[in-house]
């Protein structure tokens, strides 16, 4: 069995060491005024974050006993019929049945292949559906069956030291990605019922030390690329971190996702673009709103630490310029600049799970363009990335019934946000 330590080797540093690489190429994607410079590694290195550190490891990233007190006696019809939803039971029997994935994970590319990507990753989409299923269950229920589940169920992947494995190049990485999702999956749905586990001692130890070896190895993969090491994948991989820095009282697990956000802001341009994510071209729009739905969720989890991580200013900039920029982007492409095509693809807008982030967002900022927005994607959910935030995370006076959108409105997003059907 691999041990945490074996992965630590100077993480603080050895985890940057590869992040200033390629900085010149994109610097040559994304010019001109408004362009921010990117985060060297000699800053990456003298990141001062020794003031955060973990103050409770039983918070998860909403406060669940409220919550769950919340919809016991709400009157929501949104609300309830998720809940009605994830009153219809699951079997813990067939879902321990489920395989745990210890071989040497290998997945095809998503662009390449698509179809190939989608048929191989079942089983990964399988897992956290199967832990963001059990977690919702738990809290729209209060049914204690969901919470020893959940713990059974990962404890059987622990205990079978499953997803450690995975093939990894430079050039063959999609099993690295892949496995991101399934961790911080695993994690914060494992945070929802962690304080119904207490009697269960040494299956929480077992999950726990699963959580960082997982960690540790993931992120401490070498010659990453100028591609992963610090863009939309350094998000994803600091929600993990964060999450499970929290889970099992390790500082530097947490101020490595905290780095992120550091990061993340410190590189935005003069306008709240992530320029990283802008050098994806025809895709900018969409890579920016995929990192914030990797930086937005992660800094809730910081925030149940007791920091106002969402009113951190670095150089001037908060994460609310980004999510302004988003949204200014998505109406007038213009404002990406010149050497970014306008033609935008905005196929994300019709997919709710990467509205995730709103959801969050919104319970810290009242933006009216989202509020907008949200009517009519709710409910939302998203198998990795927070679960069903709707029902974890929405005033319930802000929205009673769920409403799709008209046909007028339909045309209407068509013709602001383009015709695209595929980001390639």
């Amino acid at each position: 069995m691999l041990a945490a330590n074996d992965y630590r080797g100077g993480l603080g540093v050895s985890l940057f060491r590869r992040c200033s690489i390629g900085i010149l190429l994109l610097t040559c994607l994304v010019t001109g005024p408004a362009y921010a410079e990117l985060m060297t590694l000699k800053k990456r290195q003298q990141l001062d974050l020794s003031q955060y550190s973990v103050t409770n490891p039983e918070a998860s990233y909403f406060d669940v006993a409220t919550r769950k007190a919340l919809l016991a006696s709400t009157d929501n019809s949104l609300l309830l019929q998720s809940i009605d939803n994830l009153s219809g039971g699951m079997s813990c029997r067939q879902l321990l049945e489920i395989p745990p994935i210890t071989n040497r994970l290998r997945i095809p590319g998503f662009y390449p292949d698509p179809q190939a990507w989608r048929q191989a990753s079942q089983p990964l989409f399988q897992f956290e559906d199967s832990v963001s299923n059990l977690a919702g269950a738990f809290v729209a229920t209060d049914d204690d069956y969901y919470a020893q589940c959940l713990g059974r169920f990962l404890d059987q992947w622990a205990s079978q030291d499953a997803l450690v494995h995975f093939h990894y190049s430079p050039s063959d990485r999609q099993a690295w990605y892949a496995t991101e999702s399934m961790i911080f999956a695993a994690a914060m749905a494992y945070s929802i019922v962690r304080p119904e586990l207490e009697d269960q001692p040494e299956q929480r130890e077992r999950i726990e030390d699963w959580f960082s070896r997982l960690a540790y190895r993931h992120a401490y993969v070498p010659n990453q690329t100028k591609e992963s090491c610090c863009n939309n994948h350094f998000y994803r991989r600091a929600l993990y971190a964060t999450m499970i820095g929290v889970l099992t009282e390790d500082n530097e697990l947490f101020r490595y996702g905290v780095g992120a956000v550091y990061s993340a802001l410190n590189e935005m341009t003069q306008q709240g673009g992530l320029p990283r994510e802008l050098a994806r071209g025809r895709r900018a729009v969409h890579y920016q709103n995929y990192a914030l739905m990797y930086l937005v969720t992660n800094m809730q989890i910081i925030s149940r630490q007791g920091y106002d991580i969402f009113h951190l200013k670095v150089d001037g900039h908060t994460i609310k310029d980004a999510v302004d920029f988003l949204l200014d982007a998505i109406e007038d492409a213009s404002i990406l600049g010149e050497n970014i095509p306008r033609e935008q693809y905005h196929g994300f807008l019709r997919d709710n799970q990467y509205s995730s982030w709103m959801e969050i967002y919104q319970q810290h900022f009242s933006d009216p363009r989202i509020a907008e927005f949200l009517i009519t994607q709710r409910p939302i959910y998203n198998r990795s990335a927070g679960g069903y935030v709707t029902l974890f995370f929405m005033d319930p006076t802000v929205q009673k019934y769920r409403r799709p959108k008209t046909e007028d409105e339909e045309k209407q997003q068509l013709s602001v946000y383009g015709k695209e059907s595929s980001p390639l």
